[in-house]
Formats: C-alpha cells, sequence, structure tokens
C-alpha cells in the first residue's frame, strides 16, 4: 500500500535488461556495459513515490498497480492544503519508469582490455580533476454527526479518478464518515489518523470509476497520480499505510530538487558499492541485491538508506545509463512545469531513498532536509581507483553498482603489459 495512503495491493514496475554499446577505444573512460536494475524482485513488494521539491513548493506523483476489486480501492493521503482540480494530474506511466531504472542498482560488464595495446593518440581529460578528487461520483452522504466533523473541501475528477478534499475535526469522525460512504479502510485507522487532524491536515482521498479503468491480467491500469502543494515542511506521510500492514513494507523514494537529500528524523546509511561479483549473479542480480539491503539494514536498523545520488547533467547523466533515461520532457512532467528553474530544464540532482519497515519501527513521517554531495560506485580511474563507500565531494556522484569482470586470457607478447584497464569484449560486441 502507498506509504500514506490506504490501498489493497501497490507494485512498481519492474527494469529491464538491455546493454549500450560502447567503444572498446575509449578503454580508460570506459564505465560497463549496463547489464541489469535490480528492480525486478522488488517490483511487487515496493511502493515507489517521486518527489520534485524547489523552495517550498513539492510534487508528489505516484504509480498504483492494484490488484483487487476496484470497488474497494480507497486512497488517503494527508496533504497539507486544500488542492484544486488544476493542482491534480495523471501521468503516463512510463515516465516514472524511467526515473525508477535510473536510480535503481545497477549490475554493469567489463572485459579487461589486451594487456598489449598498440599505440594511439594521448587523450586528455576534460573534467575537474580537482574537483574529482575531493569530497462522476455520487453525492456522498453523511449522518448528522459527521457533518460536524467532516467537511468536503473540493470535489472532482481527474482520469479515471474521482477525487475528495476533506477536511475533519476528529479523527474518529473521519473514520465512521469514510466507512459510511464506502470507502474501503482498514478497522482501528482512527489512532492514525488523529495526529493529521490534530495537525490540521487535509485529506486527499481518490475512488476510481471502473467504467475508465482497463484490466491487464488481472491487474487494475491506473494511471499514476500527480499533485503539487506549497509547505514550509518537507516530508512523506508514511503512517497511514502501516494501517494494512501484516509485516514489513518497502519504499523507495525518488527526490528530484537541485541538491541531495537524506532524512532528517532517521538513520540514514549509503549502500555498500562497488563489488565485483561471480557471473552467476547475472540471472541472480534482483536476489543478490535484496541480500545485501537486508545486511545493510540487519546492520543500520530502523535507517533509511541512500541508493542514489546524482546530478543530472548533460555531461554526467549515469555511469552507465540505463536502457533509457528521463528526458527534459520528463523533468517538466514531474513537476517542472509548475516549479520551473533549472529542474525544469533537466538538470537536477536525483536522491533515491529506500526504507523497510513495520508498525513497531517508525512513529512519524519521513521528514526530509538537503544534504552535501557525495560521491561513490563508479569506475574512477582518474582519482583514487574503485570507490567503494561514500566520501564528500563538491559534485553528487554515488550509486549502486556492481561488476561482473573478465580478465584477459589471451597471450601477453610485450615487456611492459598494462594490467587492469577495464572496456568491453575484446571482439568489439556484446
Amino acid at each position: 500500500p502507498f506509504q500514506g495512503a490506504f490501498m489493497s495491493k501497490f507494485a512498481m514496475a519492474g527494469v529491464a535488461a538491455l546493454a549500450l554499446a560502447v567503444s572498446a577505444q575509449d578503454a580508460d573512460a570506459f564505465c560497463g556495459f549496463y547489464v541489469e536494475g535490480s528492480g525486478a524482485k522488488l517490483a511487487a513488494d515496493a511502493t515507489q513515490v517521486t518527489l520534485m521539491r524547489q523552495g517550498t513548493r513539492t510534487v508528489l506523483a505516484m504509480q498504483n498497480d492494484y490488484k483487487g476489486p476496484l470497488n474497494d480501492f480507497a486512497m488517503v493521503v494527508p496533504v497539507p492544503v486544500v488542492l484544486k482540480e488544476k493542482d491534480v494530474k495523471t501521468l503516463d506511466k512510463s515516465v516514472l519508469a524511467r526515473i525508477e531504472m535510473l536510480g535503481s542498482p545497477r549490475l554493469v560488464e567489463y572485459w579487461e582490455q589486451n594487456p598489449c595495446p598498440t599505440p594511439r593518440k594521448e587523450r586528455y581529460y576534460d573534467g575537474d580533476l580537482a574537483a574529482d578528487k575531493a569530497m462522476p461520483m455520487a453525492a456522498p452522504t453523511s449522518a448528522s454527526y459527521e457533518k460536524q466533523t467532516v467537511k468536503i473541501e473540493a470535489k472532482f475528477t481527474v482520469g479515471e479518478y474521482n477525487i475528495l478534499i476533506l477536511s475533519a475535526t476528529e479523527a474518529a469522525g473521519l473514520e465512521k464518515w469514510l466507512n459510511q460512504n464506502g470507502y474501503k479502510i482498514p478497522a482501528g485507522a482512527e489512532p492514525l489518523l488523529r495526529p493529521y487532524v490534530e495537525a490540521g491536515s487535509k485529506f486527499f482521498v481518490a475512488k476510481v470509476d471502473p467504467k475508465k479503468v482497463q484490466m491487464v491480467d488481472g491487474v487494475a491500469s491506473l494511471s499514476p497520480l500527480r499533485f503539487h502543494y506549497d509547505s514550509e515542511e518537507f516530508s512523506l506521510p508514511i503512517r497511514l499505510g502501516m494501517a494494512n500492514s501484516t509485516g514489513k513494507q518497502d519504499l523507495i523514494v525518488n527526490i528530484i530538487s537541485d541538491s541531495r537529500y537524506e532524512v532528517a528524523n532517521y538513520k540514514n546509511v549509503v549502500i555498500p558499492t562497488n563489488f565485483d561479483v561471480k557471473d552467476s549473479v547475472r540471472s541472480r542480480f534482483a536476489e543478490f541485491y535484496a541480500a545485501l539491503f537486508d545486511k545493510t539494514l540487519e546492520a543500520n536498523p530502523r535507517s533509511v538508506i541512500t541508493e542514489y545520488a546524482w546530478d543530472a547533467q548533460p555531461y554526467s547523466m549515469c555511469d552507465p545509463c540505463p536502457p533509457e533515461v528521463p528526458t527534459d520532457a520528463d523533468a517538466m512532467t514531474l513537476g517542472g512545469d509548475v516549479i520551473g528553474g533549472k529542474i525544469a530544464q533537466g538538470t537536477y540532482t536525483l536522491t533515491r531513498l529506500h526504507a523497510r519497515y513495520g508498525k513497531a519501527d517508525m512513529n512519524d513521517d519521513l521528514r526530509f532536509r538537503a544534504a552535501k554531495p557525495i560521491q561513490g560506485g563508479r569506475e574512477n580511474w582518474s582519482a583514487k581507483g574503485l570507490e567503494y563507500g561514500a566520501t564528500p565531494s563538491s559534485t553528487n556522484n554515488f550509486q549502486g553498482r556492481y561488476a561482473i569482470r573478465h580478465w584477459w586470457t589471451g597471450p601477453i607478447a610485450c615487456k611492459n603489459p598494462q594490467r587492469g584497464v577495464w572496456g568491453g569484449p575484446p571482439d568489439g560486441g556484446y
């Protein structure tokens, strides 16, 4: 279920594997063939939310892959202000899939190049080496009691969703009103609603019109929802999502902004990165990564793990790039149209945070703060070699990245062989 929403099932799209062709002549700047992303195994178990933040404005986008009777679909999200119809829109699923693909931990593949290469012209590093080394809804009915505690602030339809914006003076009254008006929310929701009611939050409530929804293999093909609001606080409500949790929940938060972000009220940890792995991991990468994530969380309970923090600009979009990357148009779709600035032009930092928790693990929403840049998880031979963790930097270049390496097995006929130069396959193909 969406963290901060009531829902039966929720999943994100998986990541397809594809290699990118790179010339073997670029060996000493080679960033590896992209083999696989880690999303496939997590797809059925993780909630994905994308946030865009600039100043006091937040744009929230979420994917709803719902399994179950459409009449049972109900989503309730606390928001700080009354949303208007113009503040809410539906998106194409592919936009969120590209963000997920970009930030997902990745498996790459290298081949050691001929230790006795033919001479070639020198190429010059044109970056900043010093910087690299630096760190139609029916009108709802309600009993007279609930009329006193619940108010419909706005009502409109967007795509296949019938949406209400509610305010409430009592959590118990809100819970009763939702149940009486056909919203299938879990029993015992009142204690989870109470902090938001007391804080003066409004409630974004969505149901779907079954006549507007297509079913694909028994799953409702629902459009992602996007809405925006202004608030001094930058946070994500997760406590309501615990109401229908029977175990642990995975939450992946992608933050698009002008800096890296971390949580302010829980421990922050970066995922260990730059491991060399056996070739057998190729067909079990999601399983490998899930085990690594489990071990990291076991050593750091109740923490939120940074899996990606990268300054997305034309010269440093990814290392290596997955099959599809976000475009400038995607940045506009995800919120650039209401935020503007460089973010609208595709220049931003993407931070991917991953949390796993049960009812007893988190007693507060996720509250975010800007954080200093970090680097790690690159084949950075121009600086200090492989980066196994995260170190301070002047720019954000951190990722979870794991490599299959093929060492040179051919003849070595020169006097001074150059070992450890990595690139594409010897035949130039893949």
